[in-house]
């Protein structure tokens, strides 16, 4: 029990920081609702699942060794955010995307987006917790990752029902700019990770 809190906790520390990923679920759940916000929620925390599952597995190491395989990822991961952003940013009041995307497809594959070509998120869950399982006992290693994993599930589930909670609540003038404040973050978040390749 020890060791899944452990994990629990690196988890929660880890994932919390807003981040692309995170502010995905948010808007997800304020333009979407239910149930649809569940889907965002479930392909974010499958895709953090299999990153902390390779980083159990030893893909840290390899990880480690492969600095063109990070400036890849920045590339296609700041292409990819500003394209959501602007996306978000140049939403007009009669576009249906205000009143979210109903097609489940287009969800996972844009909740897959944020989470696979995020360098970020990679190295936090498949260097740091995948380094951290790798030090633990091998009787801890399996409590340890099941509370990292678990951590990743409990958060996206906190962030997507809460939004989604609010939705109701909102105007639709304040769902859309709500929208292009995300457009700007992702924006912004693009903007971090490029600098990185300099």
């Amino acid at each position: 029990m020890e060791a899944f809190a452990s994990g629990l906790i690196l988890g929660f520390a880890l994932i919390g920081p807003i981040g692309a990923q995170n502010l995905f679920v948010i808007n997800q759940g304020l333009r979407t609702g239910f149930p649809s916000v569940l889907v965002a929620i479930a392909a974010a925390g499958i895709c953090d699942s299999l990153l902390i599952a390779l980083g159990a597995g030893g893909s840290a190491a390899i990880l480690a060794g492969a600095p063109r395989l990070r400036e890849v990822l920045i590339v296609f991961g700041v292409a990819f955010l500003v394209v959501l952003g602007m996306r978000a940013l140049l939403t007009r009041p009669d576009d249906p995307n205000v009143e979210g995307e109903s097609k489940w497809s287009g969800i996972v594959a844009r909740s897959v987006g944020v989470s696979l070509l995020n360098p970020h998120a990679i190295l936090d869950t498949v260097g740091v917790i995948g380094g951290a399982i790798a030090a633990q006992q091998a009787a801890d290693q399996l409590s340890f990752a099941t509370g990292a994993v678990s951590a990743s599930w409990l958060w996206f589930l906190f962030l997507g029902v809460g939004a989604a909670a609010m939705q109701a609540r909102l105007t639709l003038a304040t769902r859309l700019w709500i929208q292009r404040l995300s457009g700007v973050l992702m924006l912004f978040f693009a903007a971090l990770l490029a600098r990185e390749l300099f």
